[in-house]
């Protein structure tokens, strides 16, 4: 995906999100329902102002962050070998965000669902484009694994991130199959994240003790 294209798709959803907060706000109870159980049951509550504006500012602030980086980076040179595939990650991300904002919307306007059976699908699918970047990803200081061992070695780099690129898309596919088993479906997303997050470090540091023995 070209530079324009994450950008200009980019900006649109945020504008979506905005307006439909503005065009809904008279509908939105306060306060609105702001988190949910393991169970996919509403347990929090937030004020009518942040409910509706809180995910779009956060968005607002994350996409520039996104697309500066590879401008800031020590080694942009490396990010612009993998910029359409990281592009594609900054989409999906907004993509993300507007479905969470979508099924808050929903929720607050009174329609019954289970927000776990709704949400699990959509961040398996997110992981999992998380697990493609990671294999395209070249040794950078924001994009990544990045540990003391993986940045001080392209060799290193480059084996953890084939780890971890094939863990985070296992990951994923155990978070959409949580989806369908009720609540314990969350404990098993929980454990696949943690293990696709702490095993390519470890990795990453017996890779460079067997390059620095």
């Amino acid at each position: 995906m070209s530079n324009k294209t994450s950008v200009v798709v980019s900006l649109s959803l945020i504008a979506i999100m905005l307006i439909a907060g503005v065009v809904l706000y008279a509908q939105l109870p306060d306060p609105m329902p702001s988190h949910w159980n393991a169970a996919g049951e509403i347990d929090g509550y937030m004020s009518k102002f942040w409910g509706i504006f809180l995910m779009p500012i956060i968005t607002v602030v994350l996409v520039p962050f996104f697309l500066v980086i590879p401008h800031i980076d020590p080694l942009k040179a490396n990010i612009a070998k993998f910029r359409g595939v990281f592009n594609w990650f900054i989409v999906g991300f907004v993509v993300y965000m507007t479905f969470i904002y979508g099924l808050t919307m929903a929720a607050a306007l009174g329609y019954n669902f289970n927000m776990t059976y709704m949400l699990l699908p959509v961040v398996g699918l997110l992981f999992i484009g998380i697990g493609c970047m990671m294999g395209k990803a070249r040794r950078n200081f924001f994009i990544g694994i990045r540990t003391p061992w993986t940045l001080s070695s392209d060799t290193v780099w480059d084996e953890t991130h084939k780890l971890g690129s094939k863990m985070f898309m296992i990951a994923g596919v155990l978070t959409i199959v949580s989806a369908f088993l009720g609540e314990n479906g969350f404990w098993l997303m929980m454990v696949a994240v943690l293990v696709a997050a702490f095993v390519p470090i470890v990795y990453s540091y017996i890779l460079w003790r067997r390059e620095n023995p």
